[in-house]
């Protein structure tokens, strides 16, 4: 799963693959603006078909974080 989200981040952020690393900050590592956060989170619900609550954005910073949110919602 961590892949998955790798490969749309690589894709929304126009990065290489191999620059983005599990417990890269989107924000601070990537320089994801706050638009760029948004279109990512959406392009995130629409793979997973999940939806990801206003709140849990700002903590979902990496990768990793991300693959563990989907993971508990999905159970």
């Amino acid at each position: 799963m961590v892949e998955k989200i790798r490969e749309i981040l690589a894709e929304q952020l126009d990065l290489d693959l191999d620059e983005i690393k599990a417990d890269s900050d989107i924000q601070e590592d990537l320089e994801a603006d706050s638009l760029d956060v948004m279109d990512i989170m959406t392009e995130i619900e629409d793979e997973f078909d999940i939806e990801v609550e206003d709140d849990a954005i700002e903590s979902l910073r990496t990768p990793a974080l991300i693959a563990a949110y989907i993971e508990k919602i999905k159970g």
